[in-house]
């Protein structure tokens, strides 16, 4: 990865973080039902915790206990 820009960059760990969302079990129709993102809005965000959690908010508190782990 050093050898790409830090547009590239942040490309990919855009798609790593939506990988890792999309291979957990989840509620179909939600994707349906919920309003749109903002892109870059979780850019801050590590990327372990978009693995195997539910909603965003889910998300958002296990970056948060992640952070208190290694701090």
């Amino acid at each position: 990865m050093d050898e790409l820009s830090e547009d590239d960059k942040l490309t990919v760990a855009r798609a790593r973080k939506i990988q890792r969302f999309l291979s957990q079990p989840f509620q179909v129709a939600e994707v349906f039902t919920g309003p749109h993102g903002q892109a870059g809005e979780y850019d801050t965000l590590p990327e372990q915790a978009f693995y195997m959690v539910g909603p965003i908010e889910e998300v958002v508190q296990k970056a948060a206990k992640l952070a208190e782990e290694h701090s």
